[in-house]
């Protein structure tokens, strides 16, 4: 995909040393938007996430009745007048998620309780992403839902209408999936449960009590809700942690650097996101907690990460749903590794803003990385260093174009990292806070 931006990045010219603060988490910027422009009264966010994802949720819900007022200058601080559970208005045009995978599935769960006609699009590489996950199981709650390939690709076609609650078992496991399900369980008679097949993060499930919906957790793979019929606005400031997802790119950079040292404040580490923690502790990382607190309903933490010697492994099943989002840079972290490291069961990361496993692939290929790739995942042996002096496609991926950043840092030239501009969907600071700490990552002039 050509939506061009070209980063320039190569090897570190010394340790990365710093502490930083990444922005706020973008999985649960969404949802407090979303929820808050479902309350009655106003809900007050801080640490939202300024990108561009979570500017489509916003203007989304705008343009259905919610009032957005941002507090500063930033954009991470911001209140959301809500409409109600049932105050949304049908909008005048089409709803535009952008790239934006989770706004796009979470949303088509709200949407299949109103009572109005709604269309939603997204960019490129949105409308080449499944959405059958979320047409199906909001169908058999009783919503219309159409688009290309029977409902499977965008743009999406939504007549919500009086659902029925479900006992949905979940073919895959997503936690955009659950989400989508759970709230269209709001605007459902009777109870709705979603059963997964592996447990997946669960920021809607700790966040939904803030609004005042009761969530039930069955047992570790099942919950549960009966809608209340009434969101109403916290009290108190709904505060979003600092992104997991977005700190693993640094914890990465200090790992494979020799003699860094850097501090990552007040992370998100509830246990549903921090997968990437576990497999870089299997990879012998040398990852301290300090300031462990809660932040709403979620556990954060500062992480001081020190330069190691990484080891290969073979990663757990069972955290891979935690690290989903991560493993562009895990697949950096063992590339540069001692041993072997092997990744199975992983085929969800096919499916992501691009096929993260043939991307990734091919680009460390391309840098002298031994990477075979699987069906569902891929086999590392991983080396002291990596070579520069090519150029390589993030193909509008964020996450790709980060996670190939980081890989410069220990190559012998600068590499040129293609259609990156994508990055300003979930991280748009990320080249300033790489060179707060020592980082070798620019933009190129154009």
């Amino acid at each position: 995909m050509n939506i061009g931006g070209t980063l320039i990045a190569g090897p570190a010219q010394g340790a990365l040393q710093g502490h930083i603060t990444v922005p706020g988490d973008k999985s649960m910027s969404h949802r407090s938007m979303m929820l808050g422009a479902l309350a009655d009264g106003i809900t007050r966010i801080e640490g939202f996430l300024p990108g561009d994802d979570n500017f489509a949720t916003a203007a989304m819900f705008e343009a259905m009745g919610a009032e957005v007022t941002w507090l500063n200058e930033e954009k991470t601080a911001l209140e959301v007048k809500g409409v109600g559970l049932y105050g949304l208005k049908e909008p005048e045009n089409v709803l535009d998620a952008g790239n934006s995978g989770t706004a796009a599935r979470l949303i088509t769960g709200i949407l299949a309780g109103q009572d109005f006609h709604s269309v939603m699009v997204g960019d490129a590489s949105l409308h080449s992403r499944p959405m059958a996950r979320v047409a199906d199981p909001v169908r058999a709650m009783g919503a219309k839902v159409d688009g290309r390939e029977g409902g499977n690709k965008m743009p999406l076609s939504i007549r919500g209408g009086k659902l029925k609650g479900m006992d949905f078992v979940s073919p895959v496991a997503s936690a955009q999936v659950k989400s989508c399900v759970l709230l269209a369980g709001l605007f459902a008679d009777g109870e709705t449960s979603v059963r997964e097949p592996k447990a997946t993060r669960d920021h809607t499930e700790r966040m939904l009590p803030l609004f005042g919906q009761a969530v039930e957790r069955v047992d570790a793979l099942t919950c549960r809700l009966k809608p209340c019929g009434q969101l109403t606005a916290p009290q108190d400031v709904v505060q979003i942690p600092a992104d997991p997802s977005s700190a693993t790119f640094f914890a990465v950079a200090a790992s494979i650097v020799e003699g860094s040292d850097v501090l990552l404040k007040s992370i998100g580490v509830n246990p549903r996101r921090d997968g990437w923690r576990r497999v870089m502790e299997g990879m012998q990382a040398d990852l301290t907690l300090e300031a462990e607190n809660t932040v709403g309903a979620e556990p954060v933490a500062d992480i001081r990460v020190k330069a190691t010697s990484l080891q290969g492994m073979k990663v757990n099943p069972q955290d891979i749903p935690d690290a989903i989002d991560e493993f562009p840079v895990l697949f950096v972290a063992a590339a540069l590794s001692e041993g072997k490291f092997v990744l199975d069961d992983a085929e969800e990361l096919r499916v992501k803003e691009s096929d993260r496993i043939a991307t990734m692939v091919a680009a460390l290929q391309a840098c002298g990385a031994d990477i075979e790739e699987k069906e569902d995942g891929a086999i590392i042996h991983g080396q002291p260093s990596l070579q520069g002096g090519v150029t390589v496609n993030a193909h509008g991926d964020h996450r790709i174009a980060m996670a190939m950043a980081v890989a410069a840092q220990k190559m012998d030239k600068d590499i040129r990292i293609e259609n990156a501009a994508a990055i300003a969907t979930s991280f748009p600071s990320f080249v300033d806070l790489a060179q707060s700490i020592g980082m070798n990552v620019r933009w190129e002039e154009t």
